[in-house]
This record gives structure tokens, C-alpha cells and sequence, in this order.
């Protein structure tokens, strides 16, 4: 029990901590930044969620989000419209991530070495069709998406909330969150126990694609530029953001608000440093412990229930 409740004790004492150390900390500016800067993540670890619930890791998300929002960008410049531009990044971020799983379950490859070339090849075609250059030209309306405010409400945490949700309904309502749980912990008991392993894997795979692409629909709209450079390391943040939210790399376990909660003690570390002036580098060591921390707690945890069975 306290293994699942460690990264919310965790998170809270780390506000704490932050709201004593710095007056600016509870500012609202600093906590609405806060909350856009961290939504790209958020939104792009809960797909990572899905994925690492069922056994699988996608190292491609970072590049894939990258040319999606690109291809999602070049649609506007050239007239198609804010709403057309966002469904296309989110149209093609699914497509992407939907070839990694059929590759994946058809090829019966280790999704490892498959989305590890995926994330070259999707970072080589972004820079291919972009030649390199950030795409400009945006419609100033579509920064409502990334900056916008309802009711004093950045809008991006009202679509992190929904995106959320949304996630945590799919895992714990339906056949796919059922089934996702099953082949992660044990994909062979899943098929024998006639579970289209395959079809649900590569559909995992593609809702997954479908919120990267819309993660990168939100840091063009931030940014207000088409970058295929963009989304570097992003895929270590979202996969770190499930482990220290208490999801396993072994797979069949994972939730929505572990995720949310890992991503914020991610965006809390590196927000307290900036307010207190620690260095850059210093902030990726001090991440990169924490993720050994969580990934060394979730095997103790196993292996004390192996001895215990």
C-alpha cells in the first residue's frame, strides 16, 4: 500500500518543501506556468501509460511528436485551417504509432530495437521535409491552445484534465484497459486465453501515437513555430514519468493519476531549481537519480512478493 501512495506523499512533501524555500514558488504566474510547461509531457506520458501497462515501451515519441506537429503546422501555413492543422498532427501522430505496433506484433519484434529505429527514422523525415528549417506562419488564434485561459484556467490543464480522464476510463472501463492490463502481465496466458494480443497491442500502440501528436500539437501552439527538432529527450521524461508514478517496466501496472502525479514531481524538481538558482545540470542528475530511486523500489517490491508467494 505504501508503495502506491509513496509518489502522492512524494509530491506532496515536495510542494511543501518548494513553498517554504521560495515565496515565489505559490505565485500564480510561476504555478500557471508551471502547469503549461508540464502539460506536454503529462498529456504524452499518459499514451507511454497504455503502452507500458501492456509490456511495451516506445522510444519513438519524442521524434514522432516532432514530425506529426510538423506535418500538423505545414497544413496551417499552407491554408488548411487551425481545426484541420490539429487534427492533422493528430491524425498522423496515431498513424505513426500504429505502425510501430503492427511492426511490433506482426514482425514479433522487441518493441525496444522497433522504436528504437523508429525514433531515427521519424527525426530524419521531419528534418527531410522541413530541410531543417522551423515552420512559421501560424495562425496567431492557434496559441489559444498552448497559452489560452478559461476562467483564469490555463486552457492546456482543462484538455490535460480530459486527456486524463479519458485514459483512466479506457484502463479501468473497458475491454482494451482490461486487456492491456492481461498482456502486460503475461502476454502468453493472454493469448491462450484468447485475447487478440496482437490487434489490442498495435491499438495501444496507436492511441498512444494519437496523444503524442496532440502533445505536439500543444508545444507548436506554446511556441508558435513547427520545430522538427523539437521533442528531444521527451521520450526518457514520459517513460520516467509512469516509473516514479508507480507504473512497471515489467508491465501490468500502471494508472493515469500515477503518471500525472510522476510528471509533476518531474515539473516540481525542475521548476524548484530554476526559482532557486541550482544549475541545469545539475537538475537532469538530480531527475535521473530520482528514476533509479523508483525503479529500484518497484523491484523490491516484486521481489518481495515472489518471496512471499
Amino acid at each position: 500500500m505504501l508503495q502506491r501512495i509513496l509518489p502522492f506523499l512524494t509530491l506532496i512533501a515536495l510542494a511543501a518543501a518548494l513553498a517554504l524555500a521560495t515565496p515565489h514558488f505559490l505565485t500564480g504566474m510561476n504555478l500557471a506556468s508551471l502547469f503549461r510547461q508540464t502539460a506536454v509531457i503529462n498529456i504524452m506520458a499518459l499514451g507511454v501509460t497504455l503502452v507500458i501497462v501492456a509490456g511495451g515501451i516506445d522510444l519513438s515519441v519524442g521524434s514522432m511528436m516532432a514530425l506529426a506537429s510538423l506535418l500538423g503546422c505545414m497544413a496551417m501555413e499552407r491554408g488548411s485551417g487551425i481545426a484541420a492543422g490539429i487534427l492533422i498532427g493528430v491524425a498522423a501522430g496515431a498513424a505513426f504509432g500504429l505502425a510501430n505496433g503492427v511492426i511490433i506484433t506482426r514482425m514479433k519484434l522487441n518493441p525496444f530495437i522497433v522504436t528504437l529505429g523508429a525514433l531515427g527514422i521519424y527525426r530524419g523525415l521531419a528534418l527531410m521535409i522541413s530541410g531543417g528549417v522551423p515552420v512559421h506562419g501560424l495562425p496567431k488564434e492557434f496559441s489559444y491552445l498552448g497559452e489560452g485561459a478559461v476562467a483564469g484556467i490555463p486552457f492546456v490543464l482543462i484538455l490535460l484534465a480530459v486527456c486524463a480522464c479519458a485514459v483512466h476510463f479506457l484502463l479501468a472501463r473497458t475491454r482494451m484497459g482490461r486487456y492491456a492490463f492481461a498482456i502486460g502481465s503475461n502476454p502468453g496466458a493472454a493469448y491462450y486465453a484468447g485475447i487478440p494480443v496482437a490487434f489490442h497491442t498495435s491499438a495501444i500502440y496507436a492511441v498512444c501515437g494519437l496523444m503524442t501528436g496532440l502533445a505536439g500539437m500543444v508545444e507548436s501552439s506554446r511556441l508558435m513555430t513547427g520545430q522538427p527538432t523539437s521533442g528531444q529527450g521527451y521520450e526518457l521524461q514520459a517513460i520516467a514519468a509512469v516509473v516514479i508514478g508507480g507504473g512497471s517496466l515489467r508491465g501490468g501496472e500502471g494508472s493515469a493519476a500515477g503518471t500525472l502525479v510522476g510528471a509533476m514531481i518531474m515539473g516540481l524538481l525542475s521548476n524548484g531549481s530554476d526559482l532557486l538558482g541550482i544549475s541545469p545540470y545539475l537538475q537532469q542528475a538530480i531527475i535521473g537519480a530520482v528514476i533509479i530511486l523508483a525503479v529500484f523500489l518497484d523491484e523490491l517490491r516484486k521481489r518481495r512478493m515472489g518471496a512471499a508467494a
